[in-house]
């Protein structure tokens, strides 16, 4: 009789036992996410010993740079997620450390801070084991611990200020002078500071326990504008940047044209950048994970 019993009791509890545990995963659909790393830079200044290109075989490992990220996971099914985050990170390029000879006789640098605010779509190749919580003696549950890969895309908005350094050795914001000729000519239009990017890049997490992980993320940002280096199209005449920039009239003539007139290939309407490429940016951030348990009502507890 009391086989009968148990049999009967399993056979109307395990249905619900399995849904049970099946939707578990919503109830720790939240994880902040913080984490440090480095980022790289492909544009028109520096790179490979070679023309200059917008692949990463024209990148300059010696300006990688430390980056800085914090955010919000948040699970749309076990195998599908979203995360929304700040960046920062510093990006640099300097034709001193390439030797191909375009690139190097233009002599031209920058430095520029990156701040970045990005949504992603995350898709994982495993579902994640939410893990038993609570450990039955006899009984072999499932571990918290696992690795999970996964692809991501998405859109982000980022501000980023070029500066030079002037023959003084002061740093000076490179757009307000106006190096290509802008605010001279209505043909060359002051760009903005901040613009779009696509990112797209891969990672992975590792579950350590039921709510702590750590990972590592790539991701390349495609961006819409050429001007993070400050550098994109033709020279502009330099007396004219010379002329309109009053106090700032050398800082100007030399951040404009560092050869100072010494090389033919920096004269009137010659090639300075390459206005077909966009410029694009990289974060490599190795990251810790915790996952925040909900509330009844499907919010995030903080504790």
């Amino acid at each position: 009789m009391k086989i009968r019993s148990i049999l009967f009791f399993c056979i109307i509890a395990l249905p619900a036992l399995s849904l049970a545990q099946g939707n578990r995963w919503k109830r720790f659909r939240y994880e902040l996410v913080a984490g440090v790393g480095a980022t790289n830079f492909l544009g028109e200044l520096g790179g490979a010993d070679q023309i200059g290109t917008d692949f990463y075989k024209d990148l300059e490992l010696k300006l990688t740079r430390p980056a800085v990220n914090f955010g919000m996971r948040y699970k749309i099914t076990p195998q599908t997620a979203v995360k929304v985050g700040f960046t920062w990170g510093a990006v640099s390029g300097d034709d001193a450390l390439t030797k191909d000879q375009f690139r190097s006789k233009r002599s031209i640098h920058f430095k520029s801070h990156i701040v970045e605010f990005a949504a992603q779509y995350e898709f994982y190749l495993k579902k994640e084991q939410a893990g038993h919580r609570f450990r039955l003696k006899g009984i072999r549950g499932i571990k918290a611990r696992g690795l999970y890969p996964y692809g991501f895309f998405g859109l982000s908005a980022f501000w980023f200020n070029p500066r030079g350094k002037a023959e003084d050795g002061t740093w000076t914001s490179l757009k307000k002078l106006g190096t290509e000729g802008q605010y001279i000519s209505e043909t060359r239009k002051p760009y903005s500071r901040i613009s779009v990017a696509i990112p797209i890049g891969i990672g992975f997490k590792f579950k350590i326990t039921r709510k702590w992980l750590v990972g590592a993320e790539y991701g390349k940002r495609k961006t819409f504008t050429d001007y993070i280096d400050d550098t994109s199209t033709t020279y502009w005449p330099n007396d004219a940047i010379v002329d309109s920039n009053g106090e700032n009239s050398a800082a100007a003539a030399y951040l404009a044209d560092p050869t100072q007139g010494a090389w033919n290939g920096a004269g009137p309407n010659q090639q300075r950048g390459d206005p077909t490429d966009n410029d694009s940016f990289m974060f490599f951030i190795l990251t810790i994970n915790y996952t925040l348990q909900t509330t009844r009502g499907g919010l995030p507890k903080f504790r």
